[in-house]
């Protein structure tokens, strides 16, 4: 990656679990120009749940076309969710759809791939529930829909579907083939030995460096979108070692890198692969350079947005000032609201000491609850240093108030635009953004570690 870009502008595509939005970036600063958003629902209809791409590729053609000329773009990236994988017929078009990683698969096929997938030890993937292990996703399509499997002539990870579908090239990439897919080893950098056990080696695209332009939008899609000159797009990234990347560019290691969205996924780099719980939702990324990064994971984007729709709002400031009178008064919420991952799984959500509580009060308990399991998850990776917010919860300031006097460190907020899109922007060659004003909030909280001994009890 150059220090300097050769561009002017960077559209990102960026597709997340929720949400999609395509972005544009100003290449000398950094800095959000444009975006437009929409949501990315799963379809409920036959053969199972999935991701609708059709619209999804509208509304990308769509904001390409708004943006080609005002404020316009001389590159593209993109970054997306992990767990999805993209089976392609011989002409290029989906042999079967786009599996949402939540569907839950029927216990005799979920039986019969915990028998065939690799040891921990192999893969630095725990077992997750659904088809979080893409390798789950794909056992499941070729024991269940053996006929359309066979038309399979290509595998692909998810950004790189989008990147094929703008270039006509195909490609795969490591940051998402090695996001808890049972399919990558990041101690070797190779495929696993489920690529030979699933019988799907042959049908993978190429691996191509995250940092590659795979070519320029086809001539036809060009003209189409407006573009007056060829415009080039890059591999792509998993969406979590998008928001890791800005960091691994300008800091150094060791420190810690919180990426929230749906998932709130921690990075603690500078770790090591040791002592990785693989029942806790522990494990190994693999970021664009091809590093192992020690990560855990818990749903928290997911659980507050379920939680705030049942207690009501409060104002961020009314919350902070409702922190130490919800800790003195011991309301607390244990975990897990969303179930099925997170460093306690098996454990149900229950609220503790909330009869008379205000609104104020149960949404500080919510943030002492997610500060609490984020500190959980770097305990369990080992996390040191410093530690980097992005994502919505950079701006949600009594969860980076807990969160610095749980670990007594700095806590820095990136707030603005997710880092997901900065972080994608960067394979053009595009500087991080300006952190100017990013000051570390740093804070105590009195009764604070009686409170977390009796949530730890709890639990």
């Amino acid at each position: 990656m150059s220090a300097v870009s050769a561009y002017r502008r960077i559209a990102v595509i960026d597709i997340g679990k929720t949400n999609a939005k395509v972005v544009v970036l100003d290449a000398e600063t950094g800095g959000e120009i444009a975006v437009v958003k929409t949501s990315n629902g799963v379809l409920k209809t036959s053969p199972y749940p999935h991701y609708d791409v059709d619209r999804l590729w509208d509304f990308i053609i769509g904001a390409l076309k708004g943006f080609a000329t005002a404020p316009g773009f001389d590159a593209i990236s993109i970054t997306t969710h992990g767990a999805s994988a993209v089976l392609l017929d011989a002409d290029g078009h989906l042999a079967l759809p786009v599996l949402d990683y939540e569907h839950l698969y029927p216990q005799a096929i979920q039986d019969a791939y915990r028998q065939l997938r690799p040891a921990f030890a192999e893969t630095f993937s725990p077992r997750l529930s659904g088809g979080l292990n893409v390798g789950a996703q794909i056992h499941y399509q070729k024991s269940t829909f053996a006929e359309e499997f066979a038309r399979v002539a290509a595998i692909l990870t998810y950004p790189q579907y989008w990147a094929l579908r703008l270039t006509g090239v195909a490609a795969n990439e490591v940051t998402s083939l090695g996001c808890h897919t049972d399919l990558w080893n990041p101690t070797t950098g190779t495929y696993s030995s489920l690529m030979d056990t699933l019988g799907i080696r042959t049908l993978m695209a190429p691996v191509r460096s995250a940092f590659d332009a795979l070519g320029p939008v086809l001539p036809a899609l060009s003209a189409d979108i407006g573009l007056a000159a060829p415009v080039p797009v890059y591999c792509g990234i998993h969406d979590s070692n998008a928001s890791l990347l800005p960091h691994l560019v300008e800091n150094e290691a060791p420190f810690a890198v919180v990426s929230t969205g749906t998932w709130v996924i921690n990075f603690a780099v500078g770790g090591d692969l040791l002592h990785l719980d693989p029942q806790r939702d522990a494990l190994a990324n693999v970021d664009a350079y091809g590093r192992a990064v020690p990560s855990s994971r818990f749903m928290g984007g997911r659980e507050f947005e379920i939680l705030a729709a049942q207690i009501g709002t409060a104002t961020p400031e009314a919350i902070e000032a409702a922190l130490q009178a919800t800790i003195e008064k011991g309301i607390m919420l244990l975990p897990n609201v969303v179930e099925g991952s997170g460093p306690f799984p098996g454990k149900k959500m229950r609220w503790i000491g909330d009869a008379s509580a205000t609104d104020a009060e149960r949404l500080a308990a919510v943030n002492l609850y997610l500060a609490l399991m984020t500190e959980a998850c770097l305990g369990l990776i080992g996390a040191k240093g410093p530690i980097f917010v992005e994502g919505p919860f950079a701006l949600n300031r009594p969860y980076l108030v807990v969160l610095s006097a749980l670990t007594n460190t700095d806590v820095i907020a990136l707030a603005g635009s997710t880092g997901t899109s900065q972080g994608a922007a960067l394979l053009t060659g595009i500087r991080p953004p300006i952190a100017a004003g990013n000051k570390p909030v740093r804070s105590e909280l009195a009764g604070l570690i009686r409170y977390r001994q009796a949530w730890r009890d709890g639990v």
